[in-house]
């Protein structure tokens, strides 16, 4: 009985495979194949509907700065420069879809290849809404609430220690070599090494060219535009030596620990997880982000009170609400998928958003000439060097701490939305904020101190 079953079920089988096979169709399964293929997270025929429709707006003269048409021009430009990034040999290794993103649209601004009608609306909304710190207070919070409780504090105390060490030796050796290569010891130490480590352009920049005009008492604008180029050449360096150091740790894995600082560590949620599983109640994500906007504006609150920078202030405060227990499990779990939402489909977009807005192409050519480019490139390296190798004394991942140095020399909160996003270490933003922030105000602080004292 047995044996004639089994020879039914396989003349059964042969029956079937006689009979033609029905034709896959397109229509709906071919269409769903369509919509798999993505340019950045956009479905390729939602994509080309976004293109047409913003061409039709351009036509028709109608951009305005409407929040849905700002994302839609974000998301458009921020994904082709990501795409275009990421498929260029060896570029997409070390980085090229941030460094793309952010500066193909600089260029575009420059020469006047996008619409007059985009930039203006693109450039008001970034200036009217602050979304750079809507996606860092997302970020930090997420990150914070998401790490172990006891390697938090310990994290944050360790890691001024290659950061002060950097940024000593960065001094020393970028004047030595500008000053070798015939630019001066007072031009190269003042004009070219201090405002790589300044933190940015608003808390560094800025606040430096008005000093050094009032201690030399020159015009502040021309002081200004000798300190930005630096800036900007600098942040460009640590972004491209970022993205090397993420394909070293690939080849090298035991020199890193993925976005996290110290062997033994662990986060609560796994930061390389890309999907999220389990139940997942949208209430506690709508509170997580709510709690996160609340911690800013107390931040914003501490500056108006204290003068204390708000990131840093609700870092800080992020910190207390993770130590003491504030937030709890659901919350945390909130955070965290605020934080994946952000750093997986709004980084491209905002740094397109940051390359229109306020990053001029001009000052960056500025700074491509062979000395100034040698000495920064000294002035970055030996900042990242040295956080390499005093993170792996320290018994921390050295990989981690260099590219929380290159931070230091990025170009404020833009410079470490790209220069993490090159190293592909996002979680790192708190401790980026750290060392941009609180490195970059002490920086300025002892430099012109040090430059009133001598004059």
């Amino acid at each position: 009985m047995a044996l004639a079953a089994e020879a039914e079920k396989i003349d059964a089988i042969a029956v079937a495979d006689d009979k033609p096979q029905t034709p896959a169709r397109f229509y709906p399964e071919g269409w769903w194949r369509l919509m798999e293929i993505r340019i950045g997270i956009v479905p390729l025929p939602v994509f080309l509907l976004l293109v047409a429709i913003i061409a039709a707006f351009v036509l028709l003269d109608k951009i305005s700065s409407d929040i849905s048409l700002v994302i839609a021009i974000m998301v458009v430009g921020g994904c082709t420069c990501a795409e275009i990034g990421k498929r260029i040999p060896l570029l997409r290794n070390i980085g090229g879809a941030a460094i793309l993103a952010t500066f193909i649209p600089s260029s575009l601004v420059f020469y006047r290849l996008l619409p007059d009608s985009i930039v203006k609306s693109v450039t008001d909304f970034y200036k009217n809404t602050n979304f750079l710190y809507l996606f860092i207070t997302a970020i930090i919070v997420g990150s914070i609430l998401g790490m172990d409780r006891q390697t938090l504090i310990k994290g944050f105390f360790k890691i001024f220690v290659p950061l002060a060490a950097g940024s000593i030796a960065a001094m020393i050796v970028g004047t030595l070599v500008g000053t070798a290569l015939g630019m001066g010891a007072h031009h190269t130490f003042f004009y070219t090494v201090v405002p790589i480590m300044a933190g940015g352009v608003g808390e560094g920049a800025i606040p430096l060219s008005v000093g050094y005009a009032d201690i030399l008492h020159e015009e502040q604008g021309a002081v200004f535009a000798q300190v930005l180029p630096p800036v900007m050449l600098g942040s460009l360096m640590a972004i491209l030596l970022s993205g090397c150091l993420n394909f070293v740790g690939k080849k090298y894995p035991h020199l890193t620990g993925e976005g996290r600082l110290e062997p033994g560590e662990h986060d609560e949620f796994d930061p390389k997880q890309e999907e999220i599983t389990g139940h997942m109640d949208v209430s506690h994500i709508a509170a997580a982000g709510i709690m996160a906007i609340s911690l800013y504006l107390l931040g914003i609150l501490c500056f108006n009170l204290f003068g204390l920078p708000a990131p840093v202030s609700m870092l800080f405060l992020a910190v207390v609400v993770k130590l003491a227990h504030g937030a709890s499990p659901r919350l945390q779990e909130g955070a965290y998928v605020v934080y994946k939402f952000f750093a997986v489909a709004v980084v491209y977009p905002l740094l397109f958003l940051v390359g229109v807005a306020i990053t001029p192409w001009d000052k960056l050519v500025e700074a491509f000439h062979i000395a100034n480019i040698i000495t920064i490139f000294a002035t970055v390296a030996t900042l990242m060097a040295t956080g390499f190798i005093v993170g792996r004394w320290l018994n921390m991942y050295p990989i981690e701490t260099a590219i929380i140095n290159a931070t230091h020399s990025g170009q404020g909160g833009t410079g470490d939305v790209a220069i993490l996003t090159a190293a592909n270490r996002m979680t790192l933003m708190p401790f980026a904020q750290v060392a941009t922030r609180i490195g970059g105000a002490i920086t300025v602080t002892l430099v012109l101190i040090a430059l009133n004292w001598i004059n």
